[in-house]
Order: structure tokens, then C-alpha cells, then sequence
């Protein structure tokens, strides 16, 4: 149906919705990384990541805003964080990984020799310690 002015636009809106989520604060137009959530009975504001559904009482906020987050007097912030989400590796971490890999990369003396066991013998490492998988190995050579 046309009129004067053009085609008659529908009143009913679009059903396309965009599938990024986005900041609740006004606006504010940048994606939803948190979500954050009240719980009225212990005046505390929880915040998490990202929930997988829109609740019509939880707020998205963008880094920003989640970064930013203060409650009001006599409330506590709970930050929780995604264990999904890959921590931040430490110096530690990283040299760990690396000395990992140059153990693997180095041939295998210890078939050669045929020893079998730990302690050292062949010119193995010596295992000194262990962080969670990881193991802190004492060169042969020292």
C-alpha cells in the first residue's frame, strides 16, 4: 500500500536482532564481556562472565564498564572469573614451557646409554620440583 509520502512502513518491528550482545549502560554501544547480577538479601552486585542467555534482571557491561564497576556503600563486589578462559601466562609459566620443548627436541641419550632410570645417570635432568604438570628439571650439566 502506498501513500504521499512512500511505502507504508510495518509497525511491528524487525525480528533481526544483532547476535552480539551489547553494553546495558546508556549509551554505550561496545560488546558485552560480563554480566552483572544483584542479590538484593546479602547487598551484594556479582559479577561474571558473560551469561549465556539475557535475563531481564542481570545488566551486560563491556570491559570497560565491568572494569569500572562499583557498588554502593555497604555493598561487596564479587568479581568471578571464567575458568574457561585461558589465564595470563607468567614468566615462570613461559620459561617452563620453553625449557619443556627443548627437552623433548633433544635426542634421547639415555636409550643410547641404557639407563632407564631418574637420578642423573647418562646425563639425564634431575627432576628438583613440580608446579601442577609441570616439572622443574636441573641440568645434567650443573
Amino acid at each position: 500500500m502506498e501513500s504521499r509520502r512512500g511505502p507504508l512502513k510495518s509497525a511491528v518491528p524487525s525480528n533481526v536482532v544483532s547476535p552480539v550482545r551489547r553494553c546495558s549502560r546508556t549509551a554505550c554501544g561496545r560488546p558485552a564481556v560480563a554480566t552483572l547480577t544483584y542479590v538484593y538479601a546479602d547487598s551484594t552486585a556479582v559479577l561474571g562472565p558473560l551469561a549465556t542467555y539475557a535475563e531481564p534482571h542481570c545488566y551486560d557491561l563491556c570491559a570497560e564498564h565491568s572494569e569500572r564497576l562499583t557498588a554502593p556503600r555497604g555493598w561487596e563486589v564479587v568479581r568471578l572469573t571464567d575458568g574457561s578462559a585461558p589465564a595470563r601466562p607468567s614468566g615462570d609459566d613461559l620459561e617452563a614451557l620453553a625449557n619443556a620443548v627443548r627437552e623433548a627436541a633433544r635426542p634421547q641419550r639415555a636409550a643410547e646409554a641404557g639407563g632407564g632410570g631418574k637420578g642423573g645417570r647418562g646425563g639425564d635432568p634431575i627432576e628438583v620440583g613440580r608446579r601442577g604438570h609441570l616439572r622443574v628439571l636441573r641440568s645434567p650439566d650443573s
